[in-house]
């Protein structure tokens, strides 16, 4: 969920200052040598997840210290408040002092291991390679100096989210120094936060099949808290194939003390479903785009496919499907899939898609802005399924699918990447819960001084180049007709 670098001036105001990281990145930089940004992205996001709990063990640590009847060395003072426990040998202090010793990569990993054993939860995670002989032991050093330069623990640095700005900035840059592969375990931070707003995961289940560094899980969270909720009324579900990945998802959970089910391993969505019982309220992915190589010629009699079975040469409408599978009666989802996904009719994926809308279970399709995705020039778009759109909780929008243009917005970052506001993110859902939430939207379109009418479908233009298509879907439940998907023509237009 990591967001691309931004200019200091430039910050959303949540009190945490960019110039450190630059400075954090640059040191970490050097680090690399002969090593691949997959290697010592590892490195370096263990040393922060090493200070972070160290930071909130400190100031719990203070605070008792203060106390008279408490004991600060007592664990359970630490685990009522939601505080890691952190072994002597770990806390930062210890490492600190030990920086410039030639030991310094033996000290870190055996710090690792007592974290894990005191900590359960993590064990088989934290990376424990800091001793091997090609990791440069000075420049090490150099860096655990500059780490404890930052606050990222303490109360203070939680309240501004220094720390999410930190990983953040750092799972950007290693995603745009790895190009393509980076994006396997990143999703930029404006498009979860859109999937987020849009669904509002309030209570319940919340799944994502292909978790990556479970971003969607925090901002989940995030979300939750910044709208009076309560973490507890949700129960987290996730898997991630990548072995490497699966670990940084936990030790993203676990910085941020959030509770999940991410399995007992890392595992094949397709192949080995680690939740296939489960019915989620909300499902929030970022599939890979177009994987070819994803063993479909195994799975043709899969209980999955019932709206068609997926190309072997394509797992997107497989994604699609095991979404749909894996959704509870009242559920919605939100994902991201490459705009062909919206108009392709290679090897019966436009079957597939004619399915899913005859069923009536596509609520909102949004085209996002180009340039989102590092290591990625594919056009995206997001999809957004209800299993019913009459359950009482918005009006009933049975037979109709809502469009949303947003290829106009967003601003460069860099020459290469584009970003959308904090506005923008809640323009685009304002306009979709609007819409979800209306008695009579076309009696709306129809009077609305703006509106306009384009191949029979109104179109509702709203300021800043944002666009709403309304459509009716004709013989909702007729899939067995010629007819055309509604809203090809659009989505053609999209691709």
């Amino acid at each position: 969920m990591a967001k691309a670098k931004r200019k200091a001036e430039k910050a959303p105001g949540n009190g945490a200052n960019l110039g450190f990281e630059q400075k954090l990145w640059a040191a970490a930089d050097k680090l690399r040598g002969h090593m691949d940004a997959a290697e010592y992205k590892h490195v370096v996001l263990g040393l922060i997840f090493l200070k972070y709990i160290s930071d909130a063990f400190q100031e719990r640590y203070e605070a008792l210290k203060a106390e008279k009847l408490a004991d600060p060395e007592d664990r359970d003072e630490y685990t009522a408040e939601n505080v890691f426990w952190v072994p002597k040998d770990a806390r930062w202090a210890n490492i600190q002092g030990k920086a410039k010793q030639t030991t310094i990569g033996k000290v870190i990993d055996d710090a690792m291991v007592a974290i894990e054993k005191e900590n359960p939860s993590l064990k088989g995670v934290l990376p424990k390679d800091y001793n091997r002989p090609a990791l440069d032991k000075q420049r090490l050093g150099e860096l655990i100096d500059l780490i404890a330069t930052i606050g990222l623990g303490d109360k203070d640095s939680r309240s501004k989210d220094i720390l999410g700005r930190v990983y953040e900035y750092f799972l950007g840059q290693f995603a745009s120094a790895e190009g393509k592969k980076g994006g396997e375990f990143y999703t930029p931070r404006c498009v979860v936060r859109l999937l987020v707003e849009m669904i509002e995961p309030f209570k319940g289940r919340v799944y994502d099949p292909c978790c990556g560094s479970s971003g969607m899980f925090v901002q989940s969270e995030e979300f939750i808290r910044q709208h009076g909720g309560r973490i507890g009324d949700i129960s987290i579900f996730g898997q991630e194939s990548n072995p490497t990945t699966w670990k940084l998802a936990k030790m993203n959970l676990a910085i941020r003390g959030i509770e999940a089910n991410l399995g007992p391993r890392h595992g094949d969505t397709f192949h080995n479903d680690l939740h296939a019982d489960l019915k989620a309220d909300f499902i929030l992915a970022n599939p890979p785009f177009n994987m070819s190589d994803w063993g479909g010629e195994r799975l043709r009699d899969d209980v999955r496919w019932k709206y068609g079975i997926p190309p072997v040469g394509n797992a997107n409408f497989a994604w699609v499907e095991h979404i749909i599978n894996h959704l509870a009666p009242g559920g919605i989802a939100g994902f991201v899939l490459a705009n062909g996904s919206m108009s392709s009719n290679q090897s019966g994926e436009g079957e597939i898609r004619k399915a899913i809308i005859g069923f009536d279970l596509v609520d909102c399709m949004i085209a996002l802005p180009s340039q989102l995705f590092y290591g990625s020039p594919i056009p995206a778009c997001l999809w957004f399924l209800a299993r019913t759109k009459k359950n009482g909780k918005f009006r009933d929008r049975r037979a109709e699918t809502q469009f949303v243009d947003a290829r106009k917005l967003g601003h460069l970052v860099d020459r290469v990447h584009r970003d959308l506001s904090d506005e923008e993110v809640a323009r685009i859902a304002a306009t979709y819960h609007a819409w979800r939430r209306e008695n009579d939207v076309r009696q709306r379109l129809a009077t609305d001084a703006r509106a306009e009418r384009r191949d029979d479908a109104p179109v509702q233009r709203h300021e800043g180049g944002l666009e709403e298509v309304i459509l009716e879907i004709p013989d909702h439940t007729g899939i067995s007709t010629g007819r055309r998907a509604p809203g090809a023509r659009y989505a053609a237009d999209w691709s």
